[in-house]
């Protein structure tokens, strides 16, 4: 069973998982606002170099050589290199991070709702395989997002996010499949034409999927929408404030 332990750094506490244990890395709570990764860095390995995007919540998966001057649009990097950091922002989106334990090579990706539709995860593990990455090395960690049960959406969007798992073609049948599932992504809600969605156990199906085993997947047992405490949500507060994760290669 992986563990998921709190963190110290200058009175401020930031999250990291056992299964990552390798690697520097750390999920990071409000608290540590208005630092960027820039500063943030400092907390993991301070000669590490910076890289993050400009999220626009698709499918895009890119690596430092294709970085120029500019904030590149994507919402996944993947290291090419020793001592590179990778940096997603979210406020209720999934921060993933993707590392080999063969290679040392790792990723952060930005996975919401819209991501996952898009099968950002699914993709992002793809590259890895074209820089020959084996499945059976991967570990992965999913960290503090917005939980399934507190999740409302459209039965339109989880329609669209439960097409990536389910083997059916309607509308009907997909909110079925979901429903019938164990460990359901899917809840009911009472409002007509709602439902709770867990868009990170859709994630995790995904994974599977893959053939990737279960043992190589952790997800944080943190909700960022109740607890407010340590965690900002687009969904609880409607403001655009973030916290901010990063993961080091090696």
């Amino acid at each position: 069973m992986h563990t998921w332990q709190w963190n110290q750094w200058s009175g401020l506490s930031y999250l990291t998982c056992s299964l990552l244990q390798p690697w520097r890395h750390g999920f990071f709570t409000r608290r540590f606002s208005p630092r960027l990764p820039g500063e943030l860095v400092d907390v993991l390995q301070p000669t590490a170099a910076v890289y993050r995007a400009k999220q626009v919540h698709g499918d895009r998966v890119v690596t430092p050589s294709e970085f120029d001057e500019q904030l590149l649009q994507a919402d996944g990097i993947l290291t090419e290199d020793r001592h590179q950091s990778v940096w997603v922002c979210s406020a209720d989106c999934i921060p993933v991070f993707i590392a080999d334990e063969k290679t040392g090579r790792v990723a952060a990706v930005h996975a919401g709702w819209r991501g996952t539709a898009a099968r950002i995860v699914p993709r992002a593990i793809a590259r890895f395989q074209q820089f020959g990455s084996q499945l059976q090395d991967l570990r992965i960690a999913m960290g503090p997002a917005i939980s399934g049960v507190v999740y409302q959406v459209s039965v339109e969007v989880a329609v669209r996010v439960g097409t990536t798992i389910a083997p059916v073609s309607n509308d009907r049948a997909t909110l079925e499949f979901l429903f019938d599932l164990p460990d359901s992504p899917l809840l009911s809600d009472p409002e007509p034409g709602r439902v709770r969605l867990d868009v990170r156990r859709v994630t995790a199906i995904q994974i599977e999927k893959l053939g990737i085993d279960a043992a190589q997947v952790a997800i944080a047992p943190h909700c960022t929408y109740r607890e407010p405490e340590s965690f900002f949500s687009y969904r609880r507060e409607g403001l655009k404030t973030v916290q901010w994760s990063g993961i080091v290669s090696w």
